[in-house]
């Protein structure tokens, strides 16, 4: 199967319109946060962040397929000893778009610096927001089941009545909170926090993330072949990842620093390039 990556160089809220309709498995991206990344970005402050999105978050509900995914990594800030309220904000009026907001994944940086403000404690973590179009959409938890751990040894060996009693899930899938369902067994499903280091080696990006963190989401919303879209690509780690997983991508991105980067660090082999104005339609892409 010839896998295929696009580049694109442009703004996303002009980009998407180019691309098909339910055409793409997820969306995985982080947008510049508010008035943050001000000497790359332009830095969109927090009272216009909500007006700015939500034109990219209607194409990008068109892009969708119906049983696609999309992952939303952003955090809000403190200002003024506040914290803002944009990120919760933007949730409340994508659900008014259309979208249906599933989950809600932490990322725990474990290797944030320890830090300490008048009034609070350093951030060691950012949110990964899960939106829909239906309530069934694929999801592949098996793929990232992660070893049971030595709590079991203790915790499942000596079973309560209670814990023997208790009912199988509502939504039959038989786990529940009947803990002697998992004895004997060495893989288990996840929680909704991720435990992964910040990244450390790309000096060339103000925000790289760990290439764990799309890795992570491409295994559980995807199988090989699917599609994967970053309309934020930055330095391309989400479409290396993609394309080292066998996945389609398309990356937007609008800074030429950024994108040129990408090119250096994706592998050339099918790679589509795409100036302003391109006609996306014509090039021969799942």
């Amino acid at each position: 199967m010839q896998i295929n990556t696009r580049l694109i160089l442009g703004d996303s809220a002009k980009e998407l319109k180019k691309l098909n309709d339910n055409s793409v498995d997820l969306i995985f991206t982080s947008p510049p946060y508010a008035d943050q990344r001000k000497s790359t970005y332009g830095g969109i402050t927090p009272e216009e962040y909500v007006n700015w999105f939500l034109p990219i978050g209607e194409e990008l509900l068109r892009v969708l397929k119906p049983d696609g995914t999309f992952i939303l990594n952003i955090k809000e800030k403190v200002s003024e000893g506040e914290r803002s309220t944009y990120v919760l904000e933007l949730i409340l009026e994508m659900r008014k778009q259309g979208w249906l907001w599933t989950e809600e994944f932490i990322w725990h940086k474990k290797n944030s610096y320890p830090g300490k403000w008048s009034n609070r404690f350093r951030d060691s973590w950012e949110r990964l927001l899960q939106f829909n179009k239906n309530r069934k959409f694929n999801m592949y938890q098996d793929e990232v089941r992660v070893p049971v751990g030595d709590w079991a040894k203790g915790r499942l060996r000596n079973l309560s009545a209670t814990d023997q009693r208790r009912d199988n899930a509502k939504n039959g899938s038989g786990f529940g909170k009947n803990v002697s369902n998992w004895v004997g067994r060495e893989l288990v499903y996840p929680t909704n926090v991720l435990h992964l280091a910040t990244e450390c080696s790309n000096k060339n990006h103000s925000a790289a993330f760990p290439r764990e963190l799309p890795e992570w989401f491409i295994k559980l919303f995807t199988k090989e072949g699917d599609t994967v879209l970053d309309p934020f690509a930055g330095s391309g780690t989400t479409l290396e990842v993609a394309q080292q997983m066998r996945r389609h991508s398309i990356g937007i991105e609008i800074v030429p620093e950024y994108f040129q980067m990408m090119q250096q660090q994706i592998e050339p082999v099918n790679l589509y390039l795409f100036e302003p104005e391109s006609v996306y339609e014509s090039t021969p892409f799942k």
